[in-house]
């Protein structure tokens, strides 16, 4: 299996600035064993080498960049509840045993995530009064009634507020009503997965920065990886690389639809918009196809993002479009002078449903959040230690990687699409 070490989306995120400085890491020189290896620093790779570690495992995690640089350092910090997917619809694909496995997983995995913060002390703008689902229009205010009656049956603290509840607690009355999930909450994202790679190594795994793997093969029982100027010898192999992969793995790549995000982040705001916008320290997300983001870090910034990618929107586009969507949804609050402007790739598969992958024996992947990184990601490389360490269930069936038919049309032609909705947004709003 070959592989050259990849590109990375340019433009550094608000999050590398504010979060507290990682652990100085080095890259791999000369040969190391260990019994589990680790491709990919992020909230997956880290959560399972932390747990590895616990366990009494001999970790190595190799990571392209530095610690958090793909998806987990890019993405909007929202630790939310189950998936985008409706807990019904995950039952239906998956059959109700596995599909309820599933969403109780991730129904408690906000308390995994803010149990390693509080364990670990891992400082990162954590914040747990809930997140917002806000519904535009009536056929949102219909979706969020389903999803709503469909948590609550599954005893979800979750609460329907109407339209003048939304407009208190968003600061915005551009929406009918709202799903406030109790479990959910706030995190600099970056600052979590710097937290995590710190607790790790206090655990006893080894952590490697700008130490792509060139090449991963299967030797006498035991798997090499080989990167520029080192190399891993290891009896168990996790790939841990999302939307960030290299083709190190036979059809991974094209098991999914690569999407960008991007996001867009202001000065701090005054005190009297700051008190104004999301007073409760929420952040929130809307019932669009293209959907839109929006909260405050804990400096007073407005953040808002939606689907796309820079490289096609273009800079300029993009600011026009964020000072139209902030005096759409805050009238009078503007003009903003906009700091911070970055994206990053989501992997989404065909039926919106993450996997668990063993390509050969010994080697695993969990992989396609579909934009839900933070408590998936955290949750499944729990559950990737657990079943190294003791044999535990995955949380979801072993699959083999089958390629989206049409990918690279159907990625073209869904950025050539977005890139036209955010034009006629930015015209029309």
């Amino acid at each position: 299996m070959q592989s050259q070490s990849g590109s990375f989306p340019a433009g550094q995120p608000l999050w590398s600035r504010t979060a507290s400085a990682g652990a100085v890491l080095g890259r791999l020189q000369g040969e190391v064993a260990a019994d589990v290896a680790i491709i990919g620093g992020g909230f997956t790779g880290l959560s399972a080498a932390l747990h590895l570690a616990e366990a009494g495992r001999s970790v190595v995690l190799l990571e392209a960049a530095d610690i958090g640089h793909g998806g987990s350092g890019r993405n909007v910090g929202l630790v939310n509840a189950g998936l985008w997917l409706m807990p019904d619809l995950v039952e239906q694909r998956l059959g109700p045993d596995a599909g309820r496995r599933l969403n109780e997983l991730l129904a408690a995995a906000p308390d995994l995530v803010f149990s390693l913060i509080e364990k670990h002390a891992i400082e990162c703008e954590a914040t747990r009064c809930g997140t917002l689902h806000l519904g535009l229009g009536a056929k949102g205010q219909r979706e969020l009634e389903a999803r709503w009656s469909q948590m609550k049956r599954r005893g979800a603290p979750v609460h329907l507020l109407s339209a003048a509840e939304t407009r208190v607690r968003t600061g915005t009355g551009r929406y009918g009503a709202s799903i406030l999930d109790e479990r959910a909450g706030t995190i600099q994202p970056l600052g979590y997965a710097r937290g995590l790679a710190h607790a790790a190594r206090q655990a006893g795994a080894a952590l490697y920065k700008e130490s792509p793997v060139i090449s991963l093969s299967r030797q006498q029982g035991r798997w090499h990886l080989k990167t520029d100027h080192g190399a891993v010898i290891a009896d168990k192999v996790i790939l841990a690389t999302n939307a960030y992969g290299e083709p190190l793995v036979p059809g991974l790549q094209q098991s999914y639809l690569p999407v960008h995000f991007f996001q867009v982040a202001s000065k701090p705001l005054g005190s009297e918009w700051r008190e104004r916008i999301l007073p409760g320290g929420q952040g929130c997300w809307d019932t669009r196809k293209v959907m839109v983001s929006f909260r405050l870090d804990q400096q007073g910034r407005l953040i808002l993002g939606s689907i796309g990618g820079l490289s096609r929107l273009g800079r300029g586009s993009v600011k026009g479009w964020a000072d139209k969507l902030a005096s759409h949804l805050f009238p009078g609050i503007g003009p903003l002078e906009w700091q911070d402007m970055w994206d990053g790739r989501i992997a989404m598969t065909a039926d919106s449903l993450p996997r668990f992958y063993q390509p050969e024996v010994g080697l695993y992947c969990a992989m396609g959040y579909n934009g839900r990184g933070i408590g998936p990601g955290t949750a499944f490389g729990r559950a990737l230690a657990g079943h190294i360490t003791d044999g535990t269930d995955f949380p979801l069936p072993l699959s083999e990687p089958a390629s989206v038919p049409l990918r690279r049309f159907r990625a073209g032609t869904m950025e050539s699409g977005l890139q036209m909705i955010q034009l006629f947004r930015r015209l029309t709003l």
